[in-house]
Order: structure tokens, then sequence, then C-alpha cells
């Protein structure tokens, strides 16, 4: 899809981010794991993420970050027509975090409904905002993407939990016409590569029990070298493909937002598409991995700290456990 004419189509109208106090950092993950500050920045590039407490559910992080969404969008509660929370750690397996959000935010006009797509989530909750938008069935949708990853980690794996953060991002929809907003969108999953990265218990297969907490089946599994494979390939072509789909070449982005997995991830990802690191953005360093919620805080930070300006195009790309992954091409 070219990005010329005036066909109707979604912008991003506000943004907003959320994460705990709580600060835990590399050092105090060394007393409680074999494992070492230089081991885990040489491995990961992650020095720092946020915990959230033990009265902390996800969406008291989502109804923070959608706050300052609408705040800065100058939209009401009562104006949004839609809402999609992509999360792997709802509050409760029933009503939806959405439904949760929905009555706590007083979004009294809007449908609710969650999406597990895990490190994508937010990218899939662009695509089929922008597809409501674009269709004139909702004119405001509220995006968000967030995680307790907290809550899923095995905290006796050392290759696992150091790389896991709790937090939230969100972003407001709205439609218009002309250059500006959501140019091309691509999503892609592959479940036949599922047992790569994956929970083995919780589910209606699994139900939790003595032995699946004993066995830690509730925690996320990760083969990381097959992931690093799959990621830096999924990734790239789907940026690429994007780029392809609207004419634009990577040397005229002006920003590249990927999902906040692994430093040696986003380089080779960045190189992959010719993107420089000098507009790629990284704040991986201090919140870690945060699943669904990455992509959103990345981008709700660099809008704010002025890193992105009217006119910009930024790419944002994201891959997850399914294994699902996407891109989306905007123009700011």
């Amino acid at each position: 899809m070219s990005e010329q004419g005036n066909r109707l189509r979604a912008y991003i109208s506000g943004t907003g981010s959320a994460v705990p106090e709580r600060v835990l950092t590399n050092s105090e993950l060394e007393r409680i794991v074999d494992t070492s500050d230089e081991w885990i920045m040489e491995r990961s590039g992650i020095k720092t993420r946020y915990i959230g407490g033990s009265e902390m559910a996800t969406s008291d992080l989502c109804v923070k970050a959608a706050a300052r969404a609408l705040e800065s969008a100058r939209v009401a509660p009562e104006d949004v027509d839609m809402l999609i929370v992509g999360t792997v750690t709802p509050d409760q397996p029933l009503p939806s975090t959405g439904c949760i959000i929905q009555e706590r935010m007083g979004l009294k006009n809007a449908f609710a409904f969650d999406i597990a797509a895990a490190c994508t989530a937010f990218i899939y909750g662009i695509t089929i905002a922008d597809s409501f938008i674009r269709t004139g069935m909702c004119r405001k949708i509220l995006v968000i993407g967030a995680e307790m990853l907290s809550r899923i980690t095995n905290w006796e794996d050392r290759t696992t939990c150091v790389l896991f953060g709790d937090g939230a991002g969100a972003a407001l929809l709205e439609p218009c016409e002309g250059p500006r907003g959501i140019v091309s969108t691509f999503l892609r999953s592959d479940g036949s590569l599922q047992d790569y990265l994956y929970i083995p218990a919780g589910g209606s297969r699994r139900p939790h029990n003595a032995e699946t907490l004993r066995k830690h089946m509730h925690a996320i599994r990760m083969s990381g070298n097959s992931v690093f494979k799959h990621a830096v390939r999924a990734m790239g072509d789907a940026a690429q493909r994007v780029l392809d789909d609207a004419g634009i070449a990577s040397s005229d982005l002006d920003l590249f937002i990927p999902h906040q997995a692994n430093l040696r991830i986003i380089k080779a990802t960045a190189a992959r598409i010719k993107v420089p690191m000098d507009k790629v953005y990284v704040n991986l360093d201090r919140y870690g991995n945060t699943s669904a919620a990455s992509v959103p805080i990345a981008l709700d930070e660099a809008s704010r700290t002025g890193r992105l300006k009217e006119g910009n195009l930024v790419e944002m790309v994201a891959f997850g456990g399914g294994f699902t992954w996407g891109a989306v091409l905007v123009r700011w």
C-alpha cells in the first residue's frame, strides 16, 4: 500500500507508558542465581528492569499508561469506542483484562477485549485498530501492550530470569486524511515453532497442580539460540515487507523501534535492513524485555523526549512466542 493520496487511515494521537517503582539490578540478581553483571550485559545488554510488587496487577499498569495516552491525545474516556489489550499476563482468566480496564477508566462507550500474541501483541493491536478506523466502524481506539512477566518467570533459571521486566505502554488511534498515520502493516505467525518459547502449564490441557508448580511449568521456557535465529530473520523480513509495500527505502526512516528483547537481536535486525544504530531506539538496558509493552514504552519515550517529530517516518517491529511477528510503518 502506497502512502500517497488522502485515503482515510489511522494516526497515533497520543501515547503513554507506566512501570513499577522497584528497579531490579544485575547486582541484585547475582544474589539470586548463578550469574554476573558481566554475563548478563554480554548476552543481553540489560542493566536493570522494573518489577511489580505482590499487590500489583497488569491492569494497574495499563490504567496508568492509558490515562497518560488519553491525556496526551486530549480525549475523554467516554469518547473511546474500542479498547484492545495485548498481554499474556492477564489479571485473571475471566473476565478479560480489557473489561477490567474499561470499568476502572470509565470507558463506558467502548467494547473491550484481550489479544494474546506475546511480544507482537501491540503490533497486532495497532493493525486491528487501523482496520476498524479505515472501515469507519470506530473513531477512537485505545491500544495497550502490557505485561507482568515477573509473575511467569522462574527465578531459579538464570537463562530467563535476567531478561524480563514489567511494564505497560498505550497508544490512542484516531482517523485522519492526508500523509500522516499508519502507512503499512504486516503480520505473521508460525505455530509449528511454539516449543521454542512457551509456558507448559496453566491452561485447559495442563491445569496448575502441585506437580506443575514444583516443576516451574507455569513459567516461561525458552530455547535462546533458536529464538535468536528466527527473531532476526522474521523481524528483518517483516520490517522490509512494510517498507516495500509502501515504496519506501530503509534509508528514508527517521526512527526504527524494534522489540526490546536482546541487544544482539536488535543490532542484527537493524543490520539486516541496513538501518544504522543511530536511528534505532534502544531502552532495553533500563527496562529489560517487557514483551507486549516494549514497543509502546519505547514509542512513548521517543515521542515525549522529542526523538519523534511531525512528519517523521517511524517503523515498529516485534517478534514473540507463538511464533508471532509483525511490523508497522507510521508517518508521525
